[in-house]
């Protein structure tokens, strides 16, 4: 008889063994010592636990794609040491972690920092986007361009050794993980659940950061209850590395003020958490260069479901469908329906996507390799172009692609093969290639 195990994530403590435990998340790329120049001061007062991400530093290289399987993974390793209750900090993908934990998990939580992080995280498409870079060229284009995305440039420029630290940790970081994580960060969006976060929150924010700036900040500070904002001028993405000072005191500050007691309920020995205190949430402010929420495309005409006592395929189609295809094709698709389309968008959405592609018996592979035949064979090169970047996003390699066409070329034609080429080669290259 065996039993599967969720995989401890790799650790270490730094501090005094009967302190409270303070832990610390580290961000996509990189290592535990992204919070070295926070941990003397820190562990004067705090059991300092730092974790590695899968596949990260050298840790056992398990693929996570979800923010909630990686919380459930901390959570498995802190309950084989026997931490119940702890403070967290967590950087940008750490920062998500440490909002599912607020929104899953509030009676293991007793104060939270969040640092460059968001409700949600730029948009599924520029996460896929970059797996599929990654996938292709390895980790190396992503590595080159961390410092430009990380650092403020004068702060690269002064601090050659840690901008060369930086390239080294992700060049060095396991690609399925780090593609996995992409994932995770695709699928994330707490907008909708901000207002139960209920411990004491510090939202920090570099005041440079082009990744998830001041404006996602405010975002969380607006919806979380009970939250405040530290914006560190001259920082940009990783703000603990640029400024650690700055964190360091900011962190010490609030996890020595707002750190939530749990206390054990009579009747039931439970551990209860008080309620947070009430705030209206509020609207967050304009972004004007941020993607428009999902829910405000217009939608497809609403068409009664089916009745023959099945779930509707609708919703499992259109998840499917972005998924797939990606959040642009389909929001334009959706954008363009009219009254003459829009029944053939819910058809294809329901059937096609809802029906077909989330049946179980071929994996999303499978079904790129079937498609992409079938388009050739139909001579369909308009559908076979998105087709392509759909294959690319499900994990296909280009030269995966190039043998379903060779194999194509035999059983439907050299002519429609010859044509396929040429729009999945242009498809492929501008996919894979590295933007600096």
């Amino acid at each position: 008889m065996s039993e599967t195990k969720t995989p401890a994530l790799q650790y270490r403590f730094d501090g005094p063994e009967d302190a409270p435990v303070l832990i610390l998340g580290p961000s996509l790329g990189t290592t535990w010592h992204m919070w070295d120049r926070q941990v003397p001061e820190l562990a004067k007062q705090w059991r300092v636990f730092r974790f590695d991400l899968p596949g990260h530093g050298g840790a056992p290289a398990y693929p996570v794609g979800s923010v909630g399987e990686l919380a459930s993974r901390l959570l498995a390793t802190l309950d084989g040491l026997g931490v119940q209750r702890f403070g967290y900090a967590g950087c940008a993908l750490g920062g998500a972690i440490g909002l599912e934990l607020a929104l899953r998990h509030p009676e293991r939580l007793a104060s939270l920092a969040v640092i460059a992080a968001s409700p949600r995280f730029g948009t599924a498409d520029e996460f896929r986007q970059r797996g599929v870079i990654v996938r292709t060229n390895g980790l190396d284009p992503i590595a080159r361009t961390s410092p430009d995305r990380w650092f403020t440039g004068g702060f690269a420029a002064a601090q050659p050794a840690i901008t060369d630290w930086a390239v080294q940790m992700v060049r060095t970081t396991d690609p399925g993980c780090y593609i996995a994580a992409c994932e995770a960060l695709a699928a994330f969006d707490v907008r909708p659940e901000l207002g139960r976060v209920g411990v004491p929150t510090l939202v920090l924010v570099g005041s440079e950061d082009k990744v998830t700036g001041p404006a996602a900040a405010r975002t969380l500070v607006a919806g979380i209850p009970d939250a405040r904002l530290a914006v560190v001028p001259g920082a940009s993405h990783l703000v603990p590395v640029e400024q650690p000072a700055a964190v360091t005191d900011l962190l010490v500050r609030h996890f020595s003020t707002a750190w939530q007691p749990g206390y054990v309920e009579s009747s039931t020995g439970q551990i209860a958490i008080p309620a947070a205190p009430v705030k209206p949430v509020l609207a967050p402010p304009p972004q004007p260069q941020q993607p428009a929420p999902i829910a405000e495309i217009a939608p497809a005409p609403v068409v009664p479901p089916p009745t023959n006592g099945r779930p509707d395929p609708y919703d499992a189609g259109i998840k499917v469908r972005r998924e797939v295809l990606g959040d642009a094709h389909v929001d334009r698709a959706l954008a363009q329906a009219d009254e003459f389309s829009g029944d053939f968008q819910e058809f294809i959405t329901r059937y096609a996507w809802g029906e077909i592609w989330d049946r179980p018996g071929l994996d999303r592979r499978s079904r790129s390799c079937v498609t992409l035949t079938a388009l050739v064979a139909g001579g369909h090169l308009d559908e076979l172009a998105f087709h392509t970047r759909a294959a690319l996003r499900n994990g296909l390699t280009p030269s995966e692609i190039k043998e379903v066409l060779m194999q194509a070329a035999v059983y439907c034609g050299l002519p429609a093969a010859n044509s396929a080429f040429k729009v999945a080669q242009q498809v492929i290259r501008e996919e894979t290639t590295p933007t600096e």
